[in-house]
């Protein structure tokens, strides 16, 4: 197995049980696994490959747990920059319509190239709208050649206008239909092992888009493969509204009628659960993704986050869609993510350290994965590494921890995923991203100005 050693970084944020800040310290990596983290004297000297990161701050690779990858192609679209969640979705869904195969992959490259810049190692994605023969395997495919970490949702949405829901009709697939082909991605694609580079997840939208059968099924089928499953819920006042008058129970209530609660499920959003649905997440181990820039955006809230972690609920942070948060930067989401809550619940309401293990442990207990999120013996071997002699952290380095939360988002210098070096020098090694961003904005601007399909 090829051999990495880091030496000499100024701090190493482990998120080890211990939580060890270890300074001038070193990582050592064989093939896709840490084998050993400490100071200079209990690392080996030599390696295949020496990276010096004399005054650069590691971190274990942030987790992203809720994103919709293919909106990067309909950033800031005009009609629907100042709409709340409804507004937004209503004038967004006949531009999504008009989406091709290609734009999935390249949008998909975008997203990933954007977040592992930032220091994303491991992401999720819910892809839930397959119009014009798009499939999940064209965000594979597209992750494949990224090299980051995915956890792949088969969404879906079955309720359509004239039943109810909230999407057009012509964007609803058939129940039958969603079920077969989440079967056969689960069957195709998921590595359950260690070190996966692939989950399948199954993943119906929301409460007001598929109906309640769908959700039923989808977990049946989602246990009986060992998967996990994810959802949208109690993301706006909207949302909550339409569980008590569609269903008569509060969107918690909801998930725990369908079996949708447990150390496999986790909800996006959650801005507005209520006390009793805090304690049902934190007894039954059901995680929730944070998307504080997009509840911000779409004037949804605030979350109760801070409640939710004395509670014991297991909380990751999530970009969530770029054409609600207007960006995939998972750095800035962890600044966002300490901000908001301050400015909801006071100043001590979450500390930089807090963020951090979000974005690191909290996001792999999201995701239900032992493997990554630390930097210890035995764990994957993915961790980012930040340049701190930089302006953003300049008259900052007495905490350079906090200093990372705290101070402007800067781009990572170093990303390495599954032992591979992806990023080098703030340049992304295994794609070309020139040519990438040329033909994502060319095919942004054909997406959004080409008449609807019929």
């Amino acid at each position: 197995m090829r051999s990495l050693l880091i030496r000499n970084a100024d701090v190493i944020v482990t998120m080890d049980s211990a939580r060890r800040e270890i300074a001038h310290g070193g990582i050592f990596i064989e093939g896709n696994r840490i084998v050993a983290v400490g100071s200079g004297d209990e690392l080996p000297t030599n390696a295949d490959e020496v990276l010096d990161l004399s005054g650069h701050i590691v971190v274990p690779g942030l987790i992203n747990t809720h994103h919709h990858m293919f909106q990067s192609l309909t950033r800031v679209v005009p009609a629907s920059q100042n709409e709340e969640l409804f507004g937004w979705l209503t004038n967004l869904f006949p531009i999504w319509a008009k989406l091709t195969p290609e734009m999935i992959f390249v949008s998909t490259q975008t997203a990933m190239a954007e977040l592992l810049l930032s220091g994303c190692t491991t992401s999720s994605d819910h892809l839930y709208i397959y119009p014009n023969g798009c499939r999940l395997d064209d965000s594979i495919e597209a992750a494949s050649e990224i090299g980051l970490r995915f956890h792949a949702s088969r969404g879906s949405m079955s309720i359509g206008e004239s039943r109810g829901g909230l999407p057009p009709d012509r964007l609803v697939e058939d129940e039958a239909a969603i079920l077969k082909d989440t079967q056969r991605l689960i069957e195709t694609y998921h590595d359950a092992g260690r070190f996966s580079m692939l989950r399948i997840v199954a993943a119906p939208c929301s409460p007001y888009t598929v109906s309640e059968d769908l959700m039923r099924e989808s977990a049946h089928l989602a246990r009986s493969y060992g998967v996990s499953l994810h959802t949208h819920l109690a993301e706006s006042v909207k949302d909550v509204d339409y569980s008590r008058e569609r269903f008569n129970l509060t969107p918690a209530e909801y998930a725990e009628k369908l079996g949708w609660v447990g150390r496999d499920v986790w909800h996006a959003h959650c801005v507005h659960i209520d006390e009793p649905g805090i304690h049902l997440f934190a007894r039954t181990g059901t995680g929730i993704a944070h998307c504080p820039c997009s509840n911000m955006r779409l004037a949804s809230g605030i979350a109760p986050v801070r409640q939710m972690i004395c509670a014991g609920v297991p909380v990751g942070i999530g970009v969530d869609g770029s054409a609600s948060s207007d960006s995939g930067d998972i750095l800035a989401e962890t600044r966002q993510a300490m901000l908001l809550q301050r400015v909801g619940f006071g100043p001590r309401a979450m500390s930089a350290r807090e963020a951090l293990e979000l974005a690191t442990v909290g996001g792999a207990r999201v995701l239900n994965r032992d493997d990554i999120g630390a930097l210890a013996p035995g764990m994957a071997a993915d961790l980012v590494a930040f340049n701190l002699n930089r302006i953003e952290y300049a008259g900052a380095l007495h905490d350079p921890v906090s200093a990372l939360v705290f101070c402007a988002p800067a781009r990572v210098d170093y990303s390495i995923v599954n032992g591979r070096v992806l990023v080098r020098d703030r340049q992304i090694t295994s794609i070309d991203l020139g040519p990438l961003v040329e033909r994502h904005n060319r095919l942004a601007r054909t997406l959004v100005t080409a008449q609807p399909v019929s």
